[in-house]
């Protein structure tokens, strides 16, 4: 059994080279709201979560944090050090209880450059963090507090089984944790939350915030966003 085993990163990894690359990383466990890594951190390992689920937040240079997200099995960051020797640029806690594999920098470095397949694969994700990091920002930029917390809320959402064009947040997100994502006031995301409920595009249900017309929550931000440009 390979270390790298239940990561999808690593599917298609010759086994000769798992053997002798695993030896050099290792599995973490951490306990729920414990802290894996911190701002300006030196380290340059890469982690791969092989269950349960952390928080990564960024923090602004007058020591304001922004939410990033949430990752989950499959997932894994820190990345960018590995690539460029650079500190931390983000903090990143367990919100429950995780197994995590770290691969040192010259692993990750290794197997990316001598596997096609992986190397594409690492482009593909790395892409499509940057596009969305790109739309995040322009939400910033143009979009106001409430259409900002429509898009959070959708990105957020799967789809409700059992309801058609319904969608779900589950478990419930806490108001300062969607503050923290769009850069506002829990206060305001109290008031946004209960004109939605008012209004009838969202419920509150036992163990999850439903949107019950996300299609017009979407044609609401892509108007928004029409207009701004």
């Amino acid at each position: 059994m390979s270390v790298f085993d239940g990561i999808p990163f690593f599917a298609g990894l010759d086994s000769a080279r798992a053997e002798s690359l695993g030896r050099q990383c290792v599995r973490k466990r951490y306990d729920e709201g414990e802290l894996v890594l911190d701002f300006e951190d030196p380290s340059e390992d890469v982690y791969f979560i092989v269950s349960g689920d952390v928080r990564v937040l960024v923090r602004t240079a007058a020591g304001k944090e922004m939410i990033l997200g949430d990752f989950g099995p499959g997932k894994f960051f820190g990345e960018m050090a590995a690539i460029d020797g650079a500190k931390r640029s983000a903090n990143v806690t367990a919100l429950t209880n995780a197994e995590i594999m770290l691969a040192p920098p010259g692993v990750f470095r290794d197997i990316v450059l001598h596997s096609p397949e992986i190397s594409e694969r690492l482009m593909r994700l790395l892409t499509a963090r940057i596009r969305e990091l790109n739309i995040r920002l322009f939400e910033r930029s143009v979009l106001d507090l409430r259409h900002r917390l429509y898009s959070e809320l959708l990105r957020m959402s799967s789809p409700r089984k059992g309801h058609d064009g319904q969608a779900i947040i589950s478990p419930p997100p806490f108001q300062h944790d969607l503050a923290a994502r769009i850069g506002c006031r829990r206060e305001q995301v109290s008031r946004e939350l209960g004109a939605m409920i008012e209004e009838g595009t969202a419920e509150k249900i036992r163990g999850g915030l439903v949107l019950l017309r996300p299609a017009v929550l979407e044609k609401r931000v892509r108007d928004a966003m029409n207009e701004a440009e």
